[in-house]
């Protein structure tokens, strides 16, 4: 099911009144505003008392260009330095354009493996990695089945979105052109 995206502070103040696990699927291409959208989420869940769990992935830029992605713990706002931009002579991990840290990896996965209850769990973002079986931080899958939030927020690639769907019918689907 397709919905539109809210205002960050709306869908934060319906979580009050949240009676079943919701789960949004965040879904656009690369640059579109999900990372930014979820970090507005948080913010907004933040102000109002509301316990947050997940792992973000905000973009990380110098000169007007994006260079690496940090991890970061939704809960303590905590971050590592998850992947960068390899030379122009070398592929990326998984031939995905970036060179992943291993250990910044096991880290934003081993964030997920151990969330609890929450108000609000977000998981950016589930890929290829994840998908493929690969690694990355596939320990976002079970926190989202365990359903122990009010609401979830998966950010997943266009190209992944049917299998996502696929694992979670329950989901609805945002897409980037919805972003406010």
């Amino acid at each position: 099911m397709r919905c539109a995206a809210p205002p960050p502070s709306a869908l934060v103040g319906s979580l009050r009144r949240a009676a079943a696990p919701r789960l949004l699927l965040l879904s656009g291409g690369r640059g579109s505003g999900k990372t930014r959208w979820c970090l507005a989420v948080r913010e907004a869940a933040g102000r109002i008392g509301l316990q947050t769990a997940g792992v973000v992935s905000p973009p990380v830029y110098a000169n007007g260009a994006k260079f690496a992605i940090d991890a970061m713990d939704a809960a303590s706002g905590e971050r590592r330095r998850l992947a960068v931009r390899p030379p122009p002579h070398e592929a990326g991990t998984a031939g995905l354009g970036w060179r992943f840290d291993a250990a910044a990896l096991a880290w934003g996965d081993a964030v997920l493996q151990n969330v609890g209850g929450c108000d609000l769990l977000l998981v950016d973002e589930l890929g290829p990695l994840e998908f493929r079986g690969q690694g990355g931080f596939s320990h976002g899958f079970a926190a989202v089945e365990a359903r122990r939030y009010r609401l979830a927020i998966a950010v997943v690639r266009p190209e992944l979105l049917d299998a996502a769907v696929a694992r979670w019918p329950w989901a609805s689907c945002i897409y980037d052109k919805d972003l406010p």
